[in-house]
């Protein structure tokens, strides 16, 4: 099975290069994804997938249908990305997609626009490959991941995907691991902190002890960020309120309810001196509206999330790797910065899906300056990906006859 698996791959590693040079080529900031949403659409009708559809998020589906209907594999890449920082730095321009010693380069590379060409060409290796499937195989391309609200993922889960019949018995994203199964990371929270008082001094003396506090070394290493502060304004009968924007990283073990509120003793603690000075503490919201014309309503939280390493998809899927001489590797995301994240909260703690990362590219290169993404490691990823859905969902091999394939 995994020679046939190597060499259909290699057949297709030209079709997957240039799919995500393309990938790369056409700009997605988040909320503005499109155009790009066209061009995977079309690129799952060519290969061939049994069903292609584009649902109200803007979220695109191929499926490849088993001989049951169940269990499914969901194979799940964000097609948006940030907007390029710095970009007069960058050594070629961020959506040039240059190929360049082996490496596409650009902004998106790793995150994860080479994790989503691997995912697409995985259903097409499968197909190619002549290996028939027990379960489905689900392959959504979603939008809005990027700005940190999972917007696209939660629609795929809460109604597209059961107006299929279909939900995901296992997740697999598609977020640069550097090809090792990654089986968590740590959450974070957005809050408001309002200020409120009737004397314009006090209020900024209460909002000065408030930012100091969460200058401490202490408070430094719970990584938290104070990232605006918005200016002293009028709420009526003689009183001002000052309103502080910040982050808070959740680690592993603790809630967002837990971290909110102990952001709010700590505010209360910071200002209980000063006389008059009333505090209030919430996570923040926006609206948000989708490139689909959809608006939705966004709480800026997102818990730590885990899939037990000893679950079986994690064990599957290391028997698979091992089994095509793959690497494997286990671990978790760092996550260098507050705000980042992968649609792993949602399947895990929101619908209990077992989920793992397995994708090329450095997580580090996230958001990066000249981010890049080895080519040998998205075939390598499709071969590696192939390996794992069909030892989850297909038909075993052996004693196969032809009229079977």
């Amino acid at each position: 099975m995994h020679a046939i698996l190597k060499g259909k791959n290699s057949g297709l590693y030209k079709q997957e290069i240039d799919f995500a040079q393309r990938l790369i080529q056409t700009p997605s900031n988040s909320l503005n994804e499109t155009y790009i949403a066209d061009c995977i659409e079309q690129e799952m009708q060519r290969i061939g997938y049994d069903q292609v559809t584009r649902d109200d998020y803007g979220n695109v589906i191929g499926i490849l249908f088993g001989q049951e209907s169940a269990p499914t594999v969901l194979l799940n890449s964000h097609m948006d990305t940030v907007n390029p920082s710095r970009e007069e730095n960058w050594k070629t321009p961020p959506y040039d997609g240059k190929l360049e010693n082996g490496y596409l380069h650009g902004e998106g590379a790793a995150d994860c626009k080479g994790g989503l060409a691997a995912q697409v060409y995985t259903g097409a290796l499968l197909q190619r490959s002549l290996l028939p499937l027990r379960g489905n195989l689900v392959v959504a391309a979603t939008v809005a991941e990027e700005n940190g609200a999972s917007i696209g993922i939660r629609g795929l889960l809460e109604h597209t995907l059961p107006a299929l019949r279909l939900m995901p018995t296992y997740a697999i994203l598609g977020e640069p691991t550097g090809m090792g199964l990654y089986y968590g990371h740590d959450g974070w929270i957005e809050v408001d902190i309002a200020v409120e008082g009737t004397a314009t001094e006090l209020l900024k003396d209460a909002t000065r002890s408030i930012t100091d506090s969460y200058q401490t070394g202490n408070n430094q290493s719970s990584w938290t960020e104070i990232r605006e502060i918005e200016p002293i304004q009028s709420s009526g009968a003689g009183h001002s309120c000052q309103t502080l924007h910040m982050a808070q990283r959740v680690t592993e073990g603790k809630s967002a309810v837990a971290v909110l509120d102990e952001i709010d003793q700590h505010v209360q603690l910071a200002v209980n001196r000063l006389p008059g000075i009333h505090t209030a503490v919430a996570v923040h919201e926006e609206q948000q509206n989708l490139q689909s014309g959809r608006t939705v309503t966004v709480r800026r939280v997102s818990n730590a999330w885990t899939t037990d390493p000893f679950n079986r998809l994690i064990e599957r899927a290391r028997q698979a790797l091992a089994a095509a001489n793959c690497e494997v590797r286990t671990g978790k995301w760092e996550l260098g910065r507050l705000g980042m994240g992968t649609a792993g909260a949602v399947l895990v703690n929101e619908y209990g899906i077992p989920t793992i990362g397995y994708g090329p590219g450095d997580e580090n290169q996230a958001h990066a300056l000249d981010e890049r993404v080895s080519c040998s490691d998205i075939r390598e990823t499709v071969y590696g990906t192939a390996s794992i859905v069909h030892a989850l969902i297909g038909i075993p091999v052996c004693g196969w006859t032809t009229d079977e394939i």
